[in-house]
């Protein structure tokens, strides 16, 4: 369940506790009058089923209050409750099914956004991930794939596709253009240095690598391996199922192919490099595409399911919880 938390100018308080007390969703509704300063206004606070939200905040925002008041959503990791239980009952849908769309929004749009911390995970990935290539290890493309934060753009990519949010394309965008060929350039200067340590060679890069190989010839399999990963990503977002985005993560291959390209470019071997861009390109297009579609999919059942739920009226138990 989440937490719901309201500054509500004082003209729109009644229509506010009239929406909240018909949502059969709602619950533990609780209003102090007059209790909020800055903004002015009454504080209104009540429980609310998972899938009940992203319609009880709509309302809500039709109302202005995100402009003239404040809208907090707080996710309750445990709630003891008969009532809370009866609102998740008598709410339409099913919670593992919803998607709260603001949630996902905001956590897109701060992990989409170019900053210096995105650039700095993006690039020491690359890193690790040309020591696995030229290393031929395993081990290390599979760390550099968890540390990358380009999952986070791709997610806001799709979600501004289905929610027409041209400002959130435009930031997820710019963050993969820029930090892309940023880590890159970094990881071949990375790679001249390590040279000049005698560290590494270019023997490293041409000699057989049966760990690693798959980086710079993509195939059919890689698109269809990128494409479920996709779905699965959106699924693990929508759902907060954080454990099954790291097993996202791991599965495709867009870092230690930008690293391969890397260590290639600078080997001026430039048939890796340009099967190691194909194979990023395939890999972006193809989550991009999957997981716009695993979201045009989730909100069309979700519709769907909601259409044919009957809305029953809330049970208002005797002495709740509400002030006037």
């Amino acid at each position: 369940m989440f937490h719901l938390r309201l500054i509500v100018p004082v003209e729109r308080s009644a229509a506010v506790r009239d929406l909240l007390l018909t949502e059969p969703g709602a619950t533990h509704l609780v209003i102090w009058p007059g209790a909020a300063v800055q903004p002015a206004g009454d504080v209104i606070s009540c429980d609310l089923a998972r899938e009940a939200t992203s319609s009880v905040l709509a309302e809500l925002r039709a109302l202005d209050l995100h402009r003239d008041g404040s809208i907090a959503l707080e996710d309750l990791d445990v709630m003891l409750s008969r009532s809370a239980e009866e609102a998740e009952r008598d709410a339409p849908g099913e919670s593992a099914d919803s998607v709260v769309w603001e949630e996902i929004e905001e956590a897109t749009s701060e992990e989409s956004t170019l900053s210096v911390t995105f650039l700095a995970f993006l690039t020491v990935a690359t890193m690790i991930a040309a020591c696995g290539v030229l290393l031929d290890n395993a081990i290390l493309i599979v760390g550099a794939m968890v540390v990358g934060p380009e999952f986070g753009p791709l997610a806001g990519l799709c979600v501004a596709a289905v929610q027409r949010r041209p400002r959130l394309a435009a930031r997820s965008g710019l963050a993969l253009l820029i930090g892309f060929p940023v880590a890159m350039l970094a990881t071949m200067a990375f790679t001249g240095l390590l040279g000049a340590l005698d560290l590494v060679d270019r023997d490293m890069l041409e000699r057989p690598r049966p760990l690693t190989e798959f980086i710079y010839q993509p195939d059919w399999l890689s698109f269809w391996v990128a494409l479920l990963a996709g779905v699965a990503g959106m699924l693990s977002l929508t759902s907060a199922k954080s454990g099954a985005l790291i097993g996202v993560l791991i599965s495709v291959t867009t870092v230690p192919a930008a690293a391969n390209a890397s260590v290639a470019i600078w080997y001026t071997d430039y048939a890796q490099a340009g099967g190691s861009l194909g194979q990023l390109g395939l890999n972006l297009g193809a989550i991009v595409i999957a997981g716009t579609l695993t979201l045009l999919v989730q909100r069309g059942l979700w519709n769907l399911q909601t259409a044919r739920t009957k809305r029953r009226p809330p049970t208002i138990a005797p002495g709740a919880a509400e002030s006037s």
